[in-house]
């Protein structure tokens, strides 16, 4: 070790800390292989982007709302009365250099991050990787998913633009909704009636400080849970719940994941160089009697715009309290969907009575209710999103927003379980075959308890060391 190069600093620190037994464990560590695995990492290399990118933009933009008047190098609004936000943002965009390329990265990261998780979390779901022991990590990777949604709206907020402040004014009415405790709400998010003075300025430390704190926290919970269960495998050859089947942590898993990481960051690059997005200068700064038609927020709330959009306009008087309309769409169905995300594992559980710990994954045809439930669940969430956009889609088609209104209104209804019986019977067929053409294999009379390495593919194939806590 002396010989290599930083080999002598490395001795020093091992005599210090003892880190060599810990290092070499750390390196044998075994990882899956399949390509499904790394949706994880995606959402942990775009969110230290966002950390990246946010600290460069954080050093131009002003949260202040006080009343500036623009002379930057944007011609089209010069003399124009606008926020000192806004104005530090067109500032950032057009003055500093690499600024809009920065400010666009941003933004791009933080819709791939949010897609990540969405997707990884579908892929736990449709795998039934959120069984014991790894119930926990769902719930992480839930509230992670909560709190993801809340910056990315903290974010495209702060700007000050036509487009964010129309944003905030829905904001304010769906807070205001909520009974008996709306108007603290507002007071405690917004500072009270928007546009506040505070409004801006405590949605930055919300967005800098506050959620980005949490998310690395529970990030950093997550992939310790990780390191300590061990992954899950996909059905196959020597996979079983009490061995892992997959590549060492170095070299050649560190390789790949280094590899990813790249990607990601070249990918956010050109996204951010060659893709426009957030335009604010098209919008203008936030005027409260102007409208933008045709405004959208950003997609992962398009399921929300779209519950607003289809919901009847019903007021529900319980007592001296109004419950308005936007509440049922707006709040109680978001916190209906959460609620059914992070219980569904334990109801699942105890459904089924499933109390064993698992390491192997279920494909998708091999539960044809988890998967039917899922994708009619994804439809529902899908005719919402698509009726978030109907004046776009009346605009485009030449239809009436009242048809398309009333035809997304059947479908939100009927699409779902049509989907779920569609699913099932496929899933259903898929499994009986498989179980025609594969007869189930006796059971294995030795198991395998120690680390081995097959040279042929540089798999391994090692014993977990909850043994002493799972009864398998």
């Amino acid at each position: 070790m002396s010989g290599r190069p930083g080999g002598h600093f490395a001795q020093w620190l091992d005599r210090r800390l003892h880190l060599a037994k810990f290092v070499k464990k750390a390196m044998n560590h075994v990882f899956p292989d399949h390509w499904s695995f790394m949706l994880g990492e995606v959402a942990l290399y775009s969110f230290i982007i966002l950390v990246i990118t946010g600290t460069f933009l954080a050093m131009f933009y002003n949260s202040s709302s006080a009343q500036v008047t623009y002379h930057g190098s944007y011609r089209a609004l010069d003399g124009v009365k606008m926020s000192a936000a806004y104005e530090s943002v067109m500032h950032l965009s057009f003055d500093v250099p690499a600024g809009l390329l920065i400010r666009q990265m941003h933004h791009w990261a933080a819709l791939i991050f949010i897609a990540a998780i969405l997707v990884h979390l579908a892929r736990i779901f449709f795998t039934a990787a959120y069984r014991r022991p790894r119930e926990i990590n769902w719930l992480i990777g839930v509230t992670l998913l909560l709190f993801a949604f809340g910056n990315g709206f903290f974010g495209y907020s702060i700007a000050g633009d036509l487009l964010s402040g129309a944003g905030l004014r829905v904001a304010y009415a769906i807070l205001l909704s909520v009974p008996v405790v709306g108007p603290w709400l507002t007071f405690l998010f917004l500072g009270g009636t928007v546009p506040a003075s505070v409004t801006l300025p405590r949605f930055y430390s919300f967005h800098i400080f506050l959620v980005p704190a949490v998310i690395s926290i529970l990030l950093a919970f997550h992939l310790g849970i990780i390191w300590r269960q061990f992954h899950t495998n996909y059905p196959g050859p020597r996979r079983t719940d009490e061995t892992i089947v997959g590549s060492r942590l170095w070299p050649s898993y560190a390789a790949k994941s280094l590899g990813l990481c790249f990607f990601v960051f070249a990918l956010v690059a050109m996204l951010g160089g060659l893709v426009q997005i957030d335009p604010i200068w098209v919008y203008g700064p936030y005027d409260p009697i102007a409208s933008t038609p045709g405004a959208q927020p950003d997609w992962y709330f398009g399921w929300i715009e779209g519950a607003m959009r289809l919901f009847p306009g019903i007021n529900l008087h319980l007592g001296p309290y109004l419950i308005p309309e936007v509440f049922f769409p707006a709040v109680l169905l978001p916190a209906l969907v959460f609620a059914a995300l992070y219980v569904y594992p334990f109801v699942e559980e105890f459904i089924c009575f499933d109390r064993e710990y698992h390491n192997v994954l279920r494909l998708p045809y091999q539960q044809p209710i988890n998967t039917s439930i899922g994708c009619g669940f994804f439809v529902f969430l899908a005719v919402l999103f698509v009726a978030g956009g109907d004046d776009v889609i009346a605009v485009a088609t030449g239809g009436s927003v009242v048809t398309i209104r009333l035809i997304l209104r059947l479908l939100v209804f009927v699409a779902p379980p049509v989907a779920a019986v569609l699913i099932y019977m496929l899933c259903a067929r898929a499994r009986r075959r498989h179980t025609a053409s594969h007869p189930p294999a006796p059971p294995e009379d030795v198991v395998v308890q120690e680390e081995t390495t097959d040279s042929s593919n540089e798999e391994v194939r090692t014993h977990c060391d909850w043994k002493e806590k799972c009864d398998w």
